[in-house]
């Protein structure tokens, strides 16, 4: 079997919204929302006496026409527990984009899982997304996006899950999440130090637009990729928030336009518009732009 691994393509993936897999009037819905991605949830909103049913479930949608311009992702229960392997059966069976892993705590648990689907002949394309969630998961978060190096990875992103964190550590919330900025921040590094895209956590209280708002204004900050979701009301926010403004898009193409001059063509540094600019901005210039092309050329929901 191959173990060849593909180059990651670049996903939008501002706004990826949580359903559960139990929730036939969410499932319907999804279709109409504008977010990025899909997460169909079989682990923390599903009841024990429910898991095969929402299995049930999952494997009637994606059997109907398919969910376009989403990125669909399926969060499974722990393959150690007794509900994992049928879980990543129903993933093999379906394909979705991705299979998200709860509560990684290290490497392993991302390797693992890459090997059986790697046995199961999944797709090379399947990906796999890891929920860093406890403190181990902080810990070791280094080594678990170093993971996605190894020959035969399929990892692809690391999602922060606070809710857990903040249950086994004991940390309140509050606004700004001043003592979890350490953390989410180890998170950050570890990502872009090996390639790999990450999304910050939920936002419990959907009525609450303005926490919302400062929170994406942060993780944005922060660097993060995108935003997990709880509620379809959160998508236009995460969308604006993690998407680049039109000042940053006029800004990135008079970037590309000064290094496109004929007069600054070997030049590493140069003077554009009284601002000294490098390279490297070029290439962030780029990959700006590139993002608003593909979030220009989504189709409307």
């Amino acid at each position: 079997m191959s173990r060849t691994v593909p180059l990651r393509s670049f996903n939008l993936r501002r706004s990826v919204l949580s359903v559960p897999a139990i929730n036939l009037r969410a499932l319907e819905k999804v279709h109409s929302l504008d977010c990025d991605g899909v997460i169909f949830d079989l682990e923390d909103s599903v009841a024990p006496e429910k898991k095969a049913e929402a299995r049930e479930n999952l494997r009637r949608f994606f059997a109907r026409p398919p969910l376009e311009g989403k990125e669909k992702i399926i969060r499974i229960n722990s393959l150690s527990s007794e509900f994992g392997q049928a879980d990543l059966d129903l993933v093999k069976d379906v394909l979705p984009d991705a299979v998200l892993l709860p509560k990684v705590d290290e490497p392993q648990d991302v390797m693992a899982a890459g090997d059986l689907l790697a046995e199961a002949d999944a797709p090379e394309e399947l990906r796999i997304w890891a929920m860093i969630e406890t403190p181990r998961g902080v810990l070791n978060v280094g080594a678990i996006a170093e993971a996605g190096r190894t020959p035969g990875s399929r990892l692809d992103c690391l999602v922060v899950g606070l809710n857990d964190l903040r249950k086994e550590t004991g940390v309140l919330p509050q606004p700004g999440r001043n003592y979890l900025v350490p953390w989410l921040m180890q998170v950050i590094l570890a990502v872009k130090a090996y390639g790999l895209d990450a999304l910050d956590s939920v936002f419990n209280d959907f009525k609450d637009d303005a926490g919302f708002d400062a929170e994406c204004g942060q993780g944005r900050a922060m660097g993060f990729a995108g935003k997990m979701l709880i509620h379809p009301s959160q998508i236009t926010a995460a969308n604006r928030h993690f998407g680049p403004s039109a000042e940053e898009i006029m800004e990135a193409e008079a970037i590309i336009s000064a290094f496109a001059d004929p007069e600054t063509e070997g030049l590493n540094v140069i003077n554009a518009g009284g601002r000294m600019i490098e390279r490297l901005h070029l290439v962030q210039a780029e990959a700006l732009v590139h993002k608003a092309r593909l979030i220009s050329a989504r189709k409307p929901a």
